[in-house]
């Protein structure tokens, strides 16, 4: 198999991952109100019912990172996979609420640590030309996987199955299965490989096929990365003052990602709809629009990333946000622009989100840190995503009531006028380069 088919065909494998991550983030929503009633929940129960996977998610995120470290990242998308395929199948057959919790919890946990693993197995095995779009297919699965759960649901809900809400999440046994039974045909990452077993020859072997034109210069770069930095790296490592740099970039591409709004926009988005004076059908038909145009956009992304640079495609969407989050904003304050328009600025926000932040933020943070602390770095990162993304989407509804949404939009905005700062000012191109030259200049840069 020619090198650029056999290192796509290993980064669509990883990449999957994501498909599980945005189906199981997204197939809770045909269940939840079978199951409240069912197990007659309260409002609180419900609720912890339906968020417990996002909870998994932050824990997973938080220690993902030490399993890909020790034992290596092949290992971890195969467990990462049990996970899904224990969730799935626990969930469909709980007999009661907290088994039925305690597995939803696991799913969590496969896609926080999916969202560690994925692109930074992806990262590690692409040529540095084709390493932003190859890494940026996790983003596209996510997309499609949401997609998909959307889809599926719709099919089982319009059959005559009895307690249907089971074959939803049951479902989702069949791709988790077929993931983990890929994951064992791929290699070992060559970096793990290089930084934390000194396997040179082993490592060569696998560049040999995903990367023959540059192998040699890797290896070569990696070994001295490694006995620069030393095999004596823990998470601490992260915030010594050599690696505090690249830990802030990772930071700042997490904290801005949930920042602008796009999990509260995401999550919400009928009742944002609807609170702006549409009816309840078209918020809903003005939703399923979200989803179509997330994943185009994500095409394009996908298609720009390695062509135009990180850096430019989040100049692109930190401009996109700060004008459609300004209009929504300018919506709700009742200027002269037509609530009939609001659904075309919340486009213009996912396309924009879906082109910048959406495409980089795994690729970024997948390419800044060193090898032996890559696992850590992208763990960090995640994490930071994660909780964010929990917090804001928690808070949403009590800012919106209190303060009035237009105030929250505008608040969104500003933070990403924060972002094009950041964007323009501090933020590396990390495009047509190798990851070993791109942590050697980051670190050189700091002394």
């Amino acid at each position: 198999m020619q090198s650029k088919y056999y290192v796509l065909f290993l980064s669509i494998t990883a990449a999957l991952g994501g498909f599980l991550f945005g189906f199981d983030t997204a197939v809770i929503s045909g269940a939840e109100r079978e199951i409240q009633s069912l197990w007659q929940l309260s409002d609180w129960g419900h609720g912890l019912a339906v968020a417990i996977a996002l909870y998994g998610t932050v824990i997973g995120a938080l220690f993902g990172g030490f399993p890909a470290d020790k034992f290596g990242r092949k290992p971890s998308l195969f467990g990462i996979g049990l996970l899904y395929l224990v969730s799935a199948l626990g969930s469909a057959l709980a007999p009661e609420v907290y088994s039925f919790m305690f597995f939803r919890f696991i799913g969590g946990l496969g896609v926080g640590a999916s969202s560690v693993v994925a692109p930074m197995y992806i990262s590690e095995i692409a040529p540095a030309g084709r390493r932003g779009q190859l890494v940026a297919l996790y983003q596209f699965n996510i997309v499609f996987g949401i997609l998909m759960a959307y889809f599926s649901n719709y099919l089982i809900g319009t059959t005559a199955l009895q307690e249907a809400w089971r074959w939803m999440l049951g479902i989702e046994a069949v791709p988790a299965l077929v993931y983990a039974l890929l994951i064992l045909r791929v290699p070992k990452s060559p970096r793990w490989l290089v930084a934390k077993r000194q396997n040179f020859a082993a490592a060569r072997a696998i560049l040999a096929r995903t990367d023959p034109e540059g192998a040699d210069a890797v290896i070569a770069l990696a070994v001295a990365e490694s006995k620069k930095i030393g095999r004596t790296s823990t998470v601490w490592s992260l915030f010594e003052p050599k690696f505090r740099k690249v830990t802030w970039f990772a930071f700042l591409m997490a904290f801005f990602n949930q920042l602008s709004g796009i999990n509260a926009i995401i999550y919400f988005a009928p009742r944002i709809f609807e609170s702006a004076g549409i009816s309840v059908n078209d918020a809903l038909m003005s939703t399923m629009g979200i989803g179509i145009i997330n994943l185009l956009a994500t095409l394009l992304g996908l298609y720009l990333i390695d062509r135009l640079g990180r850096r430019m495609l989040m100049f692109i969407g930190s401009v996109g946000y700060i004008v459609s989050l300004s209009l929504m904003a300018y919506s709700y304050f009742g200027g002269t622009v037509s609530h009939v328009l609001l659904p075309f600025f919340v486009y213009m926000f996912i396309a924009s989100h879906a082109v910048g932040q959406g495409s980089v933020i795994w690729v970024f943070i997948s390419e800044i840190f060193p090898n032996e602390l890559r696992a850590y770095g992208q763990s960090f990162g995640s994490f930071t995503h994660w909780i964010f993304a929990a917090v804001i989407a928690n808070a949403f509804p009590f800012f919106a009531n209190n303060f009035g949404t237009g105030n929250i939009f505008a608040f969104f905005a500003m933070m990403m006028v924060f972002q094009l700062l950041w964007v323009l000012y501090k933020m590396p191109e990390t495009k047509n380069r190798s990851l070993e030259e791109i942590q050697n200049d980051l670190i050189k840069s700091h002394a």
